[in-house]
């Protein structure tokens, strides 16, 4: 059984459809520091033509955005959370996710949590876990 089967993550057609619908990504744990794999994917994102939302408590301002200490704060819609945070802080993020209502929650490579994934999955959100945004768009989207 294949590592995208065991996470009952979506098909490749409808993450492609997600990414080609999505416009504005919050980034959960961002960093401002250029060689962090945050800052990287963000930027390829951001260069790609999505809005990216930083969400760092400790940052006022990433690759040129307000950075906001977390998703309550984001004033905006969002469509994808993507998330750079360890596993077992996903949960918690899940929680804020429901309430801002995104398209997906995106775990990165070797983030996942069941719980957050069912948590998101029961308010109709679409969960990606242990993936990278970046190889996913470059792999689906070229």
């Amino acid at each position: 059984m294949s590592l995208r089967a065991m996470l009952d993550n979506p098909s490749d057609q409808e993450v492609k459809q997600l990414l080609g619908q999505a416009k504005r990504i919050a980034v959960v744990g961002l960093s401002d520091k250029p060689e962090r794999d945050s800052f990287r994917v963000a930027r390829y994102l951001q260069d790609h033509g999505y809005e990216i939302i930083p969400v760092n408590p400790r940052a006022d301002e990433i690759l040129g955005q307000k950075a906001y200490p977390d998703l309550a704060s984001v004033p905006v819609p969002v469509d994808v959370v993507n998330v750079f945070r360890r596993s077992d802080a996903v949960p918690e993020i899940a929680e804020a996710a429901v309430k801002i209502k995104p398209k997906a929650l995106w775990m990165q490579l070797d983030v996942q949590s069941q719980k957050a994934a069912e948590l998101a999955r029961g308010n109709g959100i679409m969960v990606v876990q242990n993936a990278c945004l970046k190889i996913e768009h470059h792999r689906l989207m070229f």
